[in-house]
């Protein structure tokens, strides 16, 4: 780690960092009795005596004490745990890792009600102290725009941008990159390999990113280990980032706004009370707030904005349209649609 970090790295990512120790033991594993036949074998136990021991936080601590020697450098760690374990990861006054990776919006079902329940229960059990984190897309799951649909993608870019803490966005999520179906001669994940055609496979969001038009798509000069997207010559970032409305602009003004706004970066998390497919919380500090209001359904909705305390005005929509315009009795938002108030 040392080496690396003398050659002036940022930090280091850690796969699968609550593997690092077995049990002492040795003990076996206990069979899994929800294991269903043809599942990959791997399923075929409970990881109990192989994954998340309390040996583990002393290894993070002392490649944390590593990373501590150097200025303004970062431990990551990859953890799939449920909330109240992966927070454990921030290690005994904060000496893990800086950043457990919280998954959690990578398989929450994309409505309303069950993403506030997520945020309130991950608010509710990090460390006094913790820096959250969050995660919308990564090389194991499918893409974003495909779980949750072209038009909730731009959504889903304000919620990652504006929820508290550190946000990390997948390559391509920013140009709006769909998961690519792989034909059984392209497929190069071993896992897909090992036990075909049960969707395991993750070729399928690791696709060449979308440079330009050209016929390779600007990501190297030869064939590509992976297919390129049948959209990569109109979805690319030459072309999005020409475009005023794209999703690549709206990701854009989102870290612009970041920039400018501390409330976005140092301000607390507070919940508004919302109904149906509206999902309302506001980021203030020293006294300043902003509100985000997020439409995750397909019909239009009405907020009154003295029932939710809404005042000022919109500083930015997904929609890229609205910005300066005055909130005046009622905020209304268009399906599909989110808009930050300030």
């Amino acid at each position: 780690m040392r080496f690396w970090l003398r050659k002036g790295v940022d930090g280091f990512r850690v796969d699968v960092i609550w593997h690092l120790i077995k049990d002492a033991e040795f003990r076996d594993n206990p069979p899994n009795p929800d294991y269903r036949e043809g599942r990959p074998p791997h399923e075929k136990i409970l990881p109990l005596h192989s994954t998340d021991q309390a040996e583990v936080h002393e290894v993070i601590a002392e490649m944390r004490r590593v990373v501590d020697e150097f200025d303004s450098r970062v431990l990551i760690g990859e953890i799939y745990l449920p909330l109240e374990r992966l927070v454990a990861y921030y290690g005994k006054d904060l000496t893990g890792a800086h950043l457990p990776f919280n998954f959690a919006l990578l398989s929450a079902p994309w409505n309303a009600r069950s993403i506030e329940k997520i945020i309130f229960e991950y608010e509710s059990v990090l460390p006094a102290g913790a820096w959250p984190n969050w995660v919308l897309g990564n090389h194991d799951r499918p893409r974003v725009a495909s779980r949750v649909g072209r038009a909730q993608a731009r959504v889903a870019a304000m919620l990652l941008l504006t929820l508290r803490g550190t946000p990390t966005l997948y390559y391509g999520d920013e140009i709006g990159m769909h998961q690519m179906a792989i034909a059984p001669e392209q497929v190069r994940d071993p896992f897909e390999k090992n036990v075909p055609g049960i969707g395991v496979g993750r070729d399928g969001c690791r696709t060449p990113m979308q440079w330009d038009a050209t016929r390779y798509a600007g990501f190297s000069t030869s064939t590509p280990w992976l297919p390129l997207a049948d959209d990569f010559r109109n979805e690319n970032v030459a072309n999005l980032g020409a475009g005023a409305a794209s999703i690549l602009s709206l990701y854009k003004a989102l870290i612009g706004l970041r920039k400018k706004l501390p409330q976005l970066v140092s301000g607390n998390y507070v919940p508004i009370a919302a109904d149906g497919d509206l999902l309302l919380y506001r980021r203030q500090s020293e006294g300043k707030a902003i509100t985000i209001a997020l439409n995750l359904g397909a019909e239009p909705v009405s907020i009154a904005s003295d029932a939710a305390d809404l005042s000022g005005e919109i500083l930015l929509s997904t929609f890229l349209d609205r910005e300066g315009e005055r909130i005046q009795g009622a905020v209304d938002l268009r399906g599909d649609e989110g808009v930050i108030i300030g």
